[in-house]
């Protein structure tokens, strides 16, 4: 089997998975339960954000939805420079939906929805302090 690569410098690599929830303290739960994942809690002066942990690894994150609706996941793929995907992308009939924005100490993403319909985030990762 081939060495798994960081995903978070890998363009092209989904990195990041993101649940918004109308109660993201039950999702978590739930989840918890399920996968035996944990959580670190970051207050974001907005709410809560919920670091999904697998062992000491951080994988995703739960947070409050912003929009009405059924909760979603979204997923995040790591891209070289954030600003040229997102000009490539509307070049390719896409649409932006936020962004590019700066996410502090962790890098530059934006929100992106595909001519068909389906939204994606794509992300470039601020490089990791010493």
């Amino acid at each position: 089997m081939q060495a798994f690569n960081d995903i978070y410098q890998t363009p092209g690599a989904f990195s990041w998975s993101e649940l918004s929830s109308p109660d993201p303290r039950a999702a978590c739960e739930f989840y918890g339960q399920l996968f035996g994942w944990t959580y670190d809690t970051m207050n974001l002066g907005q709410g809560d954000y919920h670091v999904i942990k697998v062992g000491d690894s951080a994988v995703g994150g739960v947070m409050a939805q912003q929009q009405p609706g059924p909760a979603q996941w979204g997923s995040y793929v790591t891209v070289a420079s954030c600003d040229a995907t997102v000009e490539r992308a509307r070049g390719l009939g896409a649409t932006v939906c936020a962004g590019p924005f700066d996410i502090p100490g962790v890098g530059r993403m934006a929100v992106l929805q595909d001519p068909q319909g389906a939204v994606i985030q794509v992300i470039s990762y601020a490089p990791p302090a010493n």
